[in-house]
């Protein structure tokens, strides 16, 4: 897949309410991000988001975050929500990160993450 640049996503990330920017100052407090006890699944690399944005439909007892290194590509899953949303889809139990994978022991503590994808 080859990576287009969209010089305004880092802006638009920055200004969503939905994209979480200090991450490192949420360990151990990630349940308040949701305001819910619900149980925290990620998905590393969700690329565009379709799968993680299904699974929040389908589960609205479990709270998902969405975890993509390029901020070109989180943009573009962030679009596609925000299609989803204006056709009347809410997605409360889904949040973004625009981060590298390697910082998550930095951003997660021990038992906070019920379980991870990867595909």
């Amino acid at each position: 897949m080859r990576l287009r640049n969209i010089p305004r996503a880092e802006g638009v990330l920055q200004a969503h309410p939905i994209v979480i920017k200090e991450e490192n100052n949420q360990k151990g407090k990630w349940n308040q991000i949701f305001g819910n006890d619900h149980p925290i699944y990620i998905e590393i690399g969700m690329g565009k988001g379709q799968f993680l944005m299904t699974l929040a439909k389908q589960n609205p007892d479990i709270n998902y975050i969405g975890i993509e290194r390029y901020s070109s590509v989180l943009f573009r899953a962030l679009q596609k929500r925000e299609a989803l949303e204006a056709e009347g889809t809410s997605m409360p139990n889904l949040c973004y990160m625009c981060i590298d994978a390697e910082d998550l022991p930095k951003i997660f503590g021990k038992g906070e993450v019920k379980g991870i994808y990867l595909n």
